[in-house]
């Protein structure tokens, strides 16, 4: 084989574009395709901790993330009346250089996105049909008509990954679900809320503002506990918003507006908490990364933390191995210790800030009472539970993007 190993990554979130980030500078020739028409911005603030920030610090990044860090200044808890069990500032280590980050989705996508546009070849609004064995790599389709063969597929597309269901098998397979349903949305700000949280808290239910500045809009988050998986509204978001509004009827706060809101906005995202538990993460020519391959959910807090790290991982693998076997068998070995421990975070009070029980709100109520100032997000070991190698692979020239070979 003469040239650059050519790799299809499937979805340009997070894990996608980082990716492509390392691999390029490993002398690959990378070809990302994402089903939306251009990148994703907004979206819910996301952590990057532990392992993960030194990954963006190895990018180059961190002074960048660092200005659009956007931790909360205040967090106030509400009882299910309304009524304030406690507001707390953050703690004054907290305003300075901060440990880990918490940053606006969009603006993470943006910087990674930024790193390799110019020397990876996107595919927008576009997705893969079919995945065929080749002699010597993967014959791809796409939805588009456009062919192409790649020595290698990577699944990067979250957590109802579409590569993962071709090429290992339907969800249900590998899906944990976690007794929570969340609807994740934007409503307007006329209290003027900033870089502050208000959490309302009823036994089994939440419901959450949280303005990451001073825009005209806040992030509306609802969450319920559920033994089962509403599996009729999952696909439907119009059941979606009427299982919302049945959960939420008659409470008090600003739940009314905010369910509203759920029926008008149309940037509803409705989801279940769960987890992605695989035995393997590879297969032939085929490898997953980040939510699509070990989601932990939104109760660790630690997607995208795990997604640039195994992104890093993965990289280094494949730099390290022309052989892609032995590459696929170092990133396994490698990244599950970290997978691991950072899933089992849900079994270790992941959801304490959304108790099920009157009992057990009183008792997370009866502790921040106690406390003086909002608590710093405390390290868990499973937070740097991988060390990462060192990555050999220098700068590829930028003299433009080579792609898959051929296309057809």
């Amino acid at each position: 084989m003469t040239g650059p190993r050519t790799v299809l990554i499937s979805g340009a979130s997070v894990s996608g574009p980082a990716l492509a980030y390392w691999l390029h500078r490993a002398g690959f020739a990378v070809t990302v395709v994402e089903k939306a028409g251009a990148l994703r911005g907004g979206g819910y603030p996301v952590d990057i901790r532990g392992t993960a920030t030194e990954v963006v610090r190895r990018m180059g990044l961190w002074p960048r993330l660092r200005q659009a860090h956007v931790g909360p200044r205040r967090a106030t808890f509400l009882d299910a009346a309304g009524r304030t069990v406690t507001s707390l500032r953050a703690a004054p280590a907290d305003e300075g250089e901060p440990r880990d980050l918490e940053i606006r989705r969009g603006d993470l996508a943006d910087a990674l996105y930024g790193l390799v546009r110019h020397d990876v070849e996107f595919l927008f609004g576009d997705s893969v049909s079919r995945f065929d064995p080749a002699a010597h790599g993967v014959d791809v389709t796409f939805r588009s008509g456009r062919q192409g063969t790649y020595d290698l597929v990577i699944g990067a597309d979250g957590m109802h990954s579409a590569t993962r269901a071709a090429l290992f098998g339907p969800e249900d397979r590998y899906h944990r679900y976690l007794a929570y349903c969340f609807a994740l949305f934007t409503l307007p700000n006329p209290a003027h809320l900033h870089r502050e949280l208000v959490l309302w808290n009823a036994p089994g239910k939440a419901a959450a503002l949280y303005a990451t500045g001073e825009g005209p809009e806040v992030h509306g988050f609802l969450t319920f506990h559920r033994p089962e998986p509403p599996r009729d509204a999952l696909r439907d978001p119009d059941a979606q918003r009427a299982l919302v509004a049945e959960v939420f009827a008659g409470e008090g706060w600003e739940i009314p507006r905010m369910v509203a809101a759920v029926r008008d906005t149309d940037d509803l995202f409705f989801d279940t908490a769960g987890q992605i538990r695989m035995p393997r993460w590879t297969h032939g020519r085929a490898a997953l990364v980040g939510d699509a391959a070990y989601a932990p959910s939104f109760l660790t807090g630690q997607g995208t933390s795990l997604a640039l790290s195994g992104a890093y991982v993965l990289a280094h693998a494949l730099a390290a191995h022309r052989d892609h076997t032995a590459a696929f068998a170092a990133y396994e070995d490698r990244m599950r210790p970290y997978v691991t421990a950072n899933q089992a975070l849900v079994d270790e009070g992941g959801a304490t800030l959304f108790p099920v029980t009157a009992r057990a709100l009183e008792q997370r109520d009866a502790r921040l009472r106690a406390l003086d100032a909002l608590p710093s997000a405390r390290p868990r070991p499973a937070h740097t539970a991988l060390t990462l190698p060192d990555y050999e692979g220098r700068p590829a020239p930028s003299s433009g993007v080579t792609r898959a070979r051929p296309v057809r």
